[in-house]
């Protein structure tokens, strides 16, 4: 019979950890400090000293202090914060291209703090990719020997690099520009193949330092849309630098906003944004939409009126009876959603003497608007405007996981809109709920 309170189960989040593996990347207090002696500034006398006492006392200048944070396996974590915060500092110590002060940072089982420089250089080759805000390619190579440099340096033969290049380069949108050279392309294009060459290597790592920021603001939009549905597809573990908060809340799992050299707060975009941790990082959010932040995931509910595709239609009348509902949804044997089912519609297939749903397509609205998770309130509330009744929420595989009532909608949002900082409030309340996903 027809399951009336079916609940979601929700696929993995990016970026949560499920309390038995461990983080795929893990930093653990890292300091960098410039200057001469710099571990003097880590005795106990200096270390809750802010920067600008110590440059002005001991004239070091601290680039980081005391940073951790962990990525997990193929998540989207985005380091944030104004020039001098210390991000770019921050990606480079990730594989010593700035020699960390103090601290650890395994990456995959190693410990890069602990490697040899031959062993650096092998985890640099064959574990890790960097892409630029300088594209970094070399004007006399073609776009194709450009975006396969590194599987070259790797001592692959020319016919097995060009091949696995050309697979990169249609990935990237680059398919016919194999022989053309980088005075050739538009500053996007020119991205683009440094983006092949990080992922032609095809490393667990992409490290990715303001790569867009030099664009202009269409070829920028255009990148960042890129980015993701290249990551819905390889789910690469990336690190991204930015300065753009727009930037960070549309590609980020979770995103760690630093100041002077500190993490400020790591969070989701809605945690960043709806539960800033002090003032600098409510300053910094005080204008996003929240329209742009919030999700389904945020509203969702369990299906009140679900219907194996192997269900009678007189079956699915009754539960529309019992659940007072007019649409429900009809799913397969393993929960895959199939199409919606109006009570109109069931009239019709118990009088037409079908045996099944699933049998009477012609029945099922399988043009009904579908929402994931992920789907964010600016593309819920126009949907939900033009359709009477709840929307089917969908994960990657087709699973019907839940649904999303308009009313749910409106009052998340006043909810948010009409809050004001709350700090500790917002601190305690991020931390609840960061044991609740451990």
């Amino acid at each position: 019979m027809a399951n009336e309170s079916l609940a979601p189960t929700r696929g993995a989040v990016p970026g949560a950890s499920n309390g038995a593996q461990s983080p795929f990347i893990s930093v653990d207090s890292v300091w960098k400090v410039f200057g001469k002696n710099p571990e003097r500034v880590l005795e106990p006398l200096y270390a809750e000293m802010d920067k600008s006492f110590i440059q002005s006392e001991l004239g070091n200048v601290i680039g980081l202090q005391d940073v951790s944070f962990s990525v997990e396996q193929g998540e989207t974590f985005v380091i944030m914060g104004l020039s001098g915060s210390g991000k770019s500092t921050m990606v480079r110590c990730l594989i010593r291209l700035i020699e960390p002060t103090a601290g650890s940072i395994v990456i995959d089982g190693d410990d890069i703090t602990a490697m040899s420089d031959k062993d650096l250089i092998e985890f640099r080759r064959s574990k890790i990719a960097m892409v630029f805000q300088h594209y970094g390619l070399m004007p006399h190579r073609s776009v194709i020997d450009n975006a396969s440099w590194g599987l070259e340096v790797q001592g692959v033969d020319q016919a097995t690099r060009y091949e696995r290049t050309r697979e990169i380069l249609d990935l990237v949108g680059l398919t016919g520009w194999e022989d053309a050279y980088p005075r050739q392309l538009s500053g996007g294009m020119q991205q683009r193949v440094g983006l092949a060459r990080a992922l032609a290597v095809d490393t667990g790592v992409l490290l990715m330092d303001e790569p867009f920021s030099g664009l202009d603001p269409l070829i920028r939009r255009q990148m960042q849309d890129e980015l993701v549905r290249l990551q819905d597809e390889l789910h690469k573990t990336i690190v991204f630098i930015t300065h753009d908060l727009n930037e960070a809340l549309k590609l980020g799992d979770r995103i760690a906003i630093m100041h002077d050299g500190k993490v400020a707060q790591i969070g989701s975009p809605e945690d960043i944004v709806l539960r800033p941790e002090d003032s600098y990082v409510g300053d910094f959010t005080q204008d996003v939409r929240i329209e742009s932040i919030l999700t389904a995931r945020k509203v969702m509910v369990p299906p009140m009126v679900t219907f194996p595709g192997h269900l009678n239609p007189r079956a699915a009348l009754d539960a529309f009876g019992r659940a007072n509902r007019f649409l429900g949804w009809v799913v397969d044997e393993v929960g895959r959603y199939i199409g919606a089912l109006s009570h109109s519609a069931a009239e019709r297939a118990s009088r037409s003497g079908a045996a099944r749903l699933d049998q009477v397509q012609e029945c099922l609205d399988q043009e009904y608007p579908v929402l994931t998770p992920a789907t964010n309130f600016d593309e819920i509330i126009p949907v939900a405007m033009g359709v009477d009744h709840a929307l089917p929420v969908v994960d990657d595989d087709r699973l019907l996981v839940g649904e999303v009532h308009r009313t749910d909608v409106a009052e998340a949002l006043a909810i948010a809109s009409a809050s004001s900082p709350d700090y500790e409030a917002n601190a305690a309340e991020n931390a609840a709920q960061d044991t609740d996903k451990s």
